[in-house]
């Protein structure tokens, strides 16, 4: 994320990073610290394993609860009540069925901000190639996806239903 990019958030992904952040600051740090103590506690730090670890283990953690502060502090959080029935062009939230023409072959994709896409389950990036395509165009228009081989791809179908984006966020810092 570059330094002042606005990222893009559902009210529940918001929802899910404060409580992330709330875990971090008042269940991982403390348990840091006290495996701090008592590494510090077993004596000579130059050679003690447990130290070092603990010691990177609190930077891994204070680096997280940075990285989630910068980004609730320069989030933009988009309103399912602003889109909820506004299928005429696709927008940040809708959900886009398409045909790929090279393929021969129908997609369907909800577009929302990087930090809850999730291609695997049918949720992308709106940076993503795809997304710029097609954001503001409307059902039964051609539209050409610019990548390394550029290719056509016509919507289908643009539903604004409430957004489903679900705990794919929590916990994605697994050494915490």
């Amino acid at each position: 994320m570059a330094e002042n990019e606005q990222q893009i958030l559902t009210k529940e992904g918001k929802r899910q990073l404060e409580q992330e952040l709330h875990h971090l600051i008042n269940e991982v740090r403390p348990e840091v610290i006290e495996e701090l103590k008592a590494a510090r506690a077993q004596g000579d730090l130059s050679e003690n394993a447990d130290y070092d670890a603990a010691r990177t283990r609190q930077a891994d953690v204070e680096g997280e609860i940075k990285r989630i502060e910068a980004l609730l502090n320069n989030c933009r959080v988009i309103d399912e009540d602003d889109n909820t029935g506004n299928e005429k062009v696709v927008k940040i939230g809708s959900t886009v069925t398409f045909h790929d023409n090279k393929l021969n072959k129908d997609f369907t994709y909800q577009i929302l901000g990087s930090v809850e896409s999730d291609p695997f389950k049918g949720i992308i990036s709106n940076a993503s190639p795809l997304a710029q395509a097609v954001l503001e165009h409307s059902v039964g228009e051609e539209v050409t996806v610019e990548v390394k081989t550029p290719y056509t791809i016509k919507i289908l179908n643009i539903t604004c239903k409430p957004y489903s984006c679900t705990n794919h966020y929590i916990r994605i810092f697994s050494i915490l």
